[in-house]
Parts: C-alpha cells; structure tokens; sequence
C-alpha cells in the first residue's frame, strides 16, 4: 500500500505521533514505575511516579476540556515550582493547549498586562496568588486553585478526581507548547512561541548530545517554571525519563542535606551557589559525592569553589553554557574540569554550539566577521521559535531574510569553534568613539575584594556619547574613587568607569537578572 494515503493518518493518532504529552505516555507505559519528580514542601517529601504524573496529567487535560479549552488556547499559572505545576503543563498540553507562566514576583498590573497580552482560556494559581488573580481573571473559562482556598475556583484535588485516561485530542508537533515570556531586561517583555515539534526534533537532542542528559541523572532543580531555563530544563529532563529533586529552599546547609539524601548527581545553579555550599560546615564528599555533573551560568565559577568540588566529588565536571528563550533554550555548552581547562583561560568562554545550532558572527557592516573579531551571534536550528505572539513587527526584527536569527549577543569565536561572550548587543557602550563590553568592566570590579555584585551601564554624556557608569554592592565600605583606580589599573582609559556609585541592591527580574534600562535612569 502507498504510504502516501497511509502516513498522514498515522502521524496524526497517538501511536504515531510526536508530541511532548505523547512522550509522557509512553514513559507511563514503559516505566510507569519509575521516579519521575521527588518534592519537598514545607520539609515533607513526596515521590511521583511517571505513570503517577500522566494520570494526574490527563485528568487535568480532561477538566480542561470540559470547561472549554480547545486546541489552540493558552493556559496560564501563576505558582511556584512543586509537582502539581508539572502536572497541570503536561495536563494543558495533552489538551491541546499552550502553558504560559506567569512571574511569582509579578505585582497586579504587570500580571494583568500578560494576561491581556496571552488572553488565557483558563488561569490555575498557586493558592497565595488567589487574591491577586481573582479580579482580573473573571472573564476566563476556568479558574483552578493548586490547594484549598479561593471562592470561585475549582481546587486540584476535585479535577484530580476526573477521569485519568488518554484523552482524545488531535494534537500536532506544529502546535503551541510553551509562550514563554522574556524577562524584559532591554524592555516589555515579549511571548515566544515555542512549539512541540522544537523539542523533540532538536532541544532534547541537543541535551542529550551537548549536556550528557539521560535518564540516570538525578537533578537538583530550582529554576523557576515561569522561565525558558524552568520550563525548558523541566521539559526536556522529563521526556528523557531523568528524575527531579524540587527543594523546598536553597539555603547552602538544606541543599546539601537534599544532594545526599536524593544522590543527586546533576546541579544546575550559578557561581555563588557553589561557593556558598563549598564553604558551609556540611560540605564534603559525604554531602556531594555523587554530583557527576556542575552546570554554571551568570559569571564564571571561584578557583575555590573549583578546587573544593573536585576535592569533594571525584571526577566531577563543570559546564558553561549559553542559549535564549528564542531558540527554545541551549545553543552552546563547553566542560571543563579545571579552570586551566578553559580556552585561552578567558572566562567569557561559553563553550562551542550545540550540534544542531549554525551560527554566524555578523559585523557591523552586515559581513561576517574575521576569526577573531567580534559579533553579532546569528543562530539558524530546528529549535527556534515561530515568532513573538501577537508582535510580527518585533519579530520580523529579529530574522534575517534567509532564516537567520539574529540574536543580540555580541561574541567572538577562535579558529577551534569556541564561543566568547562580550555582551548583549544593547549594553555595549558607545563611549568616545569606542565600544566597551559593559561585562568585561564587570568583571574587573568583581575582582576587587569589596565588591559584592556590580553591573555597568552606559549613561547619556554630552561629551563622551554614552559615559562608562558602574553601580555596586559592596561588602564592607569603600570610596568610590578607589574602586575608579582600581578599574584604571586593569583597564583601558576608555574603558574605566566615569562614575561608580554605590548601592544597596539592584532593580532585577524573576530570574535574578539585573534590569539595566532601570539603572540607566537611575537619579544619582
């Protein structure tokens, strides 16, 4: 028989089919028993099974259909990380629907601007969040509570209560899975659109390939489900069948206590977490033996926290790595054991693409740049999204003609392949006719035993164009003059910061990323 008749049908039922719920079933069927998510809340624990995970999925798939949610709509859910978030993403897409998270940090207007923005079919809360959601939710399908409280909303253990089965929705690999929205760093946040198709033809892949991913790995997971590295990291872990440690809190001792008692083997946090535990009273290879696997991110690691670890937990190795919600998350990843490992020993390394990422680094004048010389980053993969919802203006900014990606990274690429990160296009500062990296200033002020945190922006300056502007959070006090000279020692003159101000903490986002538009019009 012709397949031609044959295929299209197949590929459109169940057995067939590629979808990120279709994989959650077929883990049911094949380790049903297996543990997919171990939780902590409020000090207890509590296990789920993959087979566990699906019923509860489908059950809430099922409620969803039944308070109108069709193919197409969008689910929105304001809670922080726990198993029932899980439950309730796979739930919307086994119906046919797109999850969007919503900011636990978010205040009322900000949340009311995103659920304007998605036009959710239904809204599912985090009890704490009822109160905030209740008024401005009133003309959604549906509204579900992930607890007890909140008058006019349906708690989770009555949809639980539902039927479990697989239910009958013609689901497509082209479909929506995820509007993610960006941090809004560099202005209003924008909704990618990610469908399901990204994940299973190249993100996982990638992982699998890039991260050394597979379904022996324990993680310690506490990256938030509202952000591409939460729902992203949770996605593709999940469909490779791996196993989730949710902590109830990060504090160094707690996170240690959690790494042994869960064997954790894979830790996914930033530099300042890893030299927080090393230097905690419980640390040793009684507490983090089993970690095979550092991811970092957000700044390059302590040769201290280095040296602990790897004395800590024999043949451990770290990863750095880069991506953007526009390319459904990962597009470099570079392992090192020891800081000497790092190419060129330049701590702006972000490792080499992923195996099905192209890049370019594209010049100035639109040509690409000489090995060497730096960049813009442009990206062409499989995994990229399918635009800005509702926005085709903004993204047609962002595609080239022929498909490229353009990413607003500014980086450099040696004749090996490896990538080195310099800045986000928008935070290079045009100062006096010269660019400056706001990040390699950064860095040098990191370095000075003072200063805590710093972030670099570029200021209007009737002189300089833009002028070099420093803001930091110091340990103990410090003249700002002083931290100038020390910028002088290690930097070009243009390069040296012509104001630095000292500060109490800086504006930020969910993920903890500094809102540099804000210190731009900081009054100082």
């Amino acid at each position: 028989m012709s397949s031609a008749g044959v295929l299209p049908e197949v590929h459109r039922r169940p057995v067939g089919r590629a979808t990120i719920g279709d994989q959650l079933r077929r883990h049911a069927r094949t380790q049903g028993s297996r543990i997919a998510i171990v939780s902590y809340d409020g000090g207890s624990r509590r296990e789920t099974t993959y087979g566990e995970l699906d019923r509860r999925a489908n059950a809430v798939a099922h409620h969803l259909l039944g308070v109108g949610v069709r193919r197409g709509d969008r689910v929105a859910v304001m809670a922080r990380n726990g198993v029932d978030v899980i439950v309730v993403y796979y739930g919307a897409l086994k119906a046919g629907a797109a999850f969007t998270g919503i900011n636990v940090l978010h205040g009322r207007e900000e949340v009311a601007a995103q659920l304007d923005h998605a036009e959710p079919a239904v809204v599912i809360a985090g009890a704490e969040f009822v109160e905030l959601l209740t008024p401005i939710t009133t003309g959604v399908s549906g509204r579900v509570v992930l607890g007890d409280a909140g008058e006019g909303w349906t708690p989770l253990a009555v949809v639980l209560g539902g039927p479990d089965h697989e239910p009958d929705v013609d689901v497509d690999e082209h479909d929506l899975a995820m509007l993610v929205y960006t941090s809004g760093t560099e202005s209003t946040p924008k909704g990618v659109m990610i469908p399901h198709r990204n994940y299973l033809i190249s993100t996982a892949p990638a992982w699998s390939w890039g991260l050394r991913t597979g379904p022996d790995d324990t993680w310690l997971f506490a990256m938030p489900f509202f952000t591409i590295a939460g729902l992203g990291s949770m996605t593709t872990l999940t469909m490779m069948g791996a196993t989730l440690v949710l902590p109830d809190s990060l504090d160094p001792a707690r996170a240690l206590e959690l790494i042994a008692s869960e064997q954790v083997t894979v830790v996914a946090q930033t530099p300042t977490f890893y030299l927080a535990l090393a230097r905690d009273p419980g640390f040793g290879s009684a507490a983090v033996g089993t970690v095979r696997r550092a991811m970092t991110y957000g700044g390059q690691v302590s040769p201290a926290a280095v040296d602990a670890w790897a004395d800590a937990a024999e043949g451990i190795v770290w990863g750095t790595y880069w991506g953007q919600s526009e390319l459904s998350q990962l597009g470099s990843v570079g392992w090192f054991s020891r800081l000497e490992d790092i190419p060129d020993a330049d701590p702006s390394w972000i490792g080499t693409p992923v195996t099905h990422l192209e890049t370019r680094i594209v010049g100035t004048d639109g040509a690409d740049a000489a090995p060497g010389e730096p960049g813009e980053l442009w990206c062409r993969t499989p995994s990229v999204m399918l635009g800005y919802f509702k926005e085709p203006e903004r993204t047609a900014e962002v595609f080239s003609d022929d498909g490229w990606l353009r990413t607003g990274d500014i980086v450099r690429a040696d004749e090996a392949g490896n990538l080195f990160f310099a800045d986000r296009a928008k935070d290079m500062i045009k100062s006096g006719g010269f660019n400056v990296s706001s990040q390699e200033v950064e860095r040098v002020l990191h370095g000075h035993p003072e200063v805590l945190r710093a972030a670099v922006v570029g200021r209007p300056d009737e002189y300089w164009s833009e002028a070099v502007t420093a803001f930091v959070i110091v340990r103990s006090p410090v003249e700002p003059a002083a931290l100038v000279a020390y910028c002088r020692e290690h930097l070009a003159s243009y390069k040296t910061p012509k104001a630095v101000h000292v500060v109490e903490g800086f504006p930020v986002d969910g993920q903890g990323k500094v809102l540099k538009r804000e210190l731009r019009r900081v009054h100082v």
